[in-house]
């Protein structure tokens, strides 16, 4: 990462779209366009792994660390292959502006299950390339299949409530399961073909256009997955495969009593004695589907905040080291340019900086969290970065600026950011003002997320913390990105050497 830049933070599902969740088809790849004429070289997206109505749909806690979401799929690319008519979306109350999950799930479950019965009788001539990319990613694509139909076959348990012959996996019951479960196996492996063959397509795209995809990796996977159910060694889990201890945060910016997670964490002597396998298949899976990725919660990598199980809130925790070292030894002898970003935001202890230092690995800056008290060197003003991070005004786990300006700032503030800005600031122009200074900062990489584009306050939020409600629903309208913000963008990235 040495070459300046800048790019947009806006995940797929905030497209636009007539089918009510934005997706990777043709609006995709007009946002592509859009990222070209103001100068952009990136565009950061959020995990793209399966979501779940039961997970509060967030792109954060999937059933597979490997899995793509099928609701991301776009119904008009089926349609060019063939393996789709002419979808009618009226009548379906599908909201433009905002993700309606409870009526988009079912909505774009039927349009999926008609193209694979498209598929099934032929239509698309995707066969053979379908066969070869089921042989490629057998390492993961098997277990998740199987876990997915058996999930469905058990009213969606948990599989550690499954008969003992599923949730112990016996060899002869999983054999069986895969036969008799063949047509649901078979669509689930069609959905990860068909989100991997429309991926594919959209990157080459952002790629010629000179827009690397940067994506995110969290760090922990559900307790309910096909990963844990596939490779239970690898966790910290008692003789019946349950959980003792679970993953979280301490008190911090974004919680007084910190946050409780509830990921099962991993047994890192096993990864260690079997060299960190899982981990590089991953991260191997992952650089195959983004150009650059940032690592959420990194500091997880270094030493993890272990919560007891029967907790209540994540104050209750302790930490517990990783041999961080020898990890990023095995990571960088797989991958000697490694493309990440550390996601080193929230309580930060100086063996964290270490690791980020002695790996070279980019760092994050968040304008937001600059205001908050009286401190000229305060870490998060513009003044005070380096060149190796990426600088954000904001993130998906904080209010957009206009939102921080009138809802959260306080006077106190307000008025700092005002100091620091050497006028005036209003509600009306603080995103231009925000992002002005991150753009202007000596950051390699300004990331710049949608809302504070368009200058959107707290309604357009993308993720309380803590919080299970209203979250990833927010969408951009068509025509939104108007050019009146292009022009503005434009011009900043051309006024601060970022084109």
């Amino acid at each position: 990462m040495n070459k300046r830049g800048s790019g947009i933070f806006m995940h797929i599902t905030s497209l636009p779209s007539k089918y009510g969740i934005g997706d990777i088809g043709p609006e995709a790849f007009g946002f592509a366009d859009l990222l070209e004429d103001t100068g952009q070289s990136y565009w950061q997206v959020l995990p793209v792994t399966r979501t779940e109505r039961e997970f509060g749909n967030s792109p954060y806690s999937s059933v597979s660390a490997f899995a793509f979401n099928p609701l991301l799929i776009s119904p008009e690319l089926l349609m060019e292959e063939g393996l789709l008519e002419d979808v009618d979306t009226e009548g379906a109350g599908l909201l433009q502006g905002k993700v309606d999950y409870s009526r988009v799930i079912p909505f774009k479950t039927k349009l999926l299950d008609g193209a694979y019965e498209n598929f099934r009788a032929g239509k698309g001539s995707l066969a053979g390339v379908f066969d070869e990319f089921c042989r490629e990613q057998a390492y993961w694509l098997d277990d998740h299949c199987l876990f997915t139909v058996l999930k469905e076959k058990f009213g969606g348990a948990p599989w550690n409530e499954w008969p003992e012959e599923f949730s112990g996996r016996r060899p002869e019951a999983l054999e069986k399961a895969a036969k008799d479960e063949e047509y649901g196996i078979g669509k689930e492996k069609f959905l990860q073909f068909i989100f991997f063959r429309q991926w594919k397509a959209l990157r080459e795209y952002c790629n010629g256009k000179g827009i690397q995809i940067v994506g995110d990796l969290p760090i922990y996977v559900n307790y309910d997955s096909a990963d844990v159910w596939s490779h239970t060694q690898l966790f910290k889990l008692d003789e019946n495969r349950n959980m003792t201890v679970v993953s979280g945060v301490p008190p911090d910016y974004f919680s007084s009593t910190g946050q409780k997670w509830g990921n099962p964490v991993y047994d890192w002597e096993a990864l260690k004695s079997s060299g960190y396998r899982w981990w590089l298949r991953r991260l191997k899976h992952t650089f195959d589907t983004f150009d650059m990725v940032r690592i959420d919660h990194f500091r997880g990598l270094v030493a993890y905040w272990e919560i007891p199980a029967d907790a209540e809130t994540g104050e209750h925790g302790k930490w517990v080291d990783v041999p961080v070292r020898d990890l990023f030894n095995a990571v960088f002898k797989r991958f000697p340019c490694l493309p990440v970003v550390a996601e080193d935001l929230g309580y930060i202890t100086p063996d964290v900086r270490e690791v980020v230092r002695d790996f070279r690995l980019p760092g994050m800056k968040v304008l937001i969290f600059a205001f908050g008290e009286e401190d000229p060197t305060h870490p998060y003003l513009p003044h005070t970065y380096g060149r190796n991070y990426v600088a954000y005004t904001g993130v998906h786990d904080t209010n957009t600026a206009r939102g921080w300006f009138e809802q959260e700032a306080g006077e106190a503030a307000r008025e700092r950011l005002c100091r620091y800005a050497g006028r005036r600031v209003t509600a009306e122009d603080v995103h231009w003002h925000m992002i002005r200074m991150v753009m202007g900062s000596v950051a390699d990489i300004s990331m710049i997320p949608m809302q504070d584009v368009l200058g959107l306050g707290s309604e357009a939020r993308m993720n309380f913390p803590s919080s299970g409600k209203n979250n990833w629903e927010w969408r951009m309208l068509p025509g939104q990105f108007c050019a009146e913000a292009r022009d503005g963008l434009r011009e900043m990235v051309y006024t601060y050497g970022r084109a």
